[in-house]
């Protein structure tokens, strides 16, 4: 089995991080997790009412972590992941929230529009 790869907080980039936010799923993910106390890669596999496969998962899951976003740990034959929400805000303070929110915002203007276009139809 290969090893994880988890950065160091000092290898963790702002230009790192916007590129593994910059995909909606993975935005998504990231967004759940920072929620919640952690969840394995099965938890994701409907994403934005969208079904992924476990191996697109899996290179999602990839990217977020060698971006130093979350931590993984295997546990059995599942992989839990955590994120690094409080690492990131010493490293670089109030980037997270900013993303995390603008992310919420965005979610609910998507939910807005789709509503409208369901009226509409």
């Amino acid at each position: 089995m290969r090893p994880l790869v988890h950065p160091s907080i000092e290898d963790i980039t702002v230009e790192g991080i916007l590129h593994a936010l910059s995909d909606p799923v993975r935005a998504a993910i990231y967004a759940q997790l920072a929620i919640s106390s952690g969840a394995t890669c099965s938890n994701f596999l409907q994403v934005s009412d969208r079904n992924i496969p476990k191996s697109t998962l899996s290179q999602h899951f990839r990217a977020l972590r060698e971006a130093g976003l979350i931590r993984s740990e295997r546990q059995g034959v599942e992989m839990h992941n955590t994120t690094r929400c409080a690492e990131i805000e010493q490293r670089f303070p109030g980037l997270i929230g900013a993303i995390m929110k603008a992310h919420q915002m965005q979610a609910a203007e998507r939910m807005r529009g789709a509503k409208r276009k369901q009226k509409s139809s």
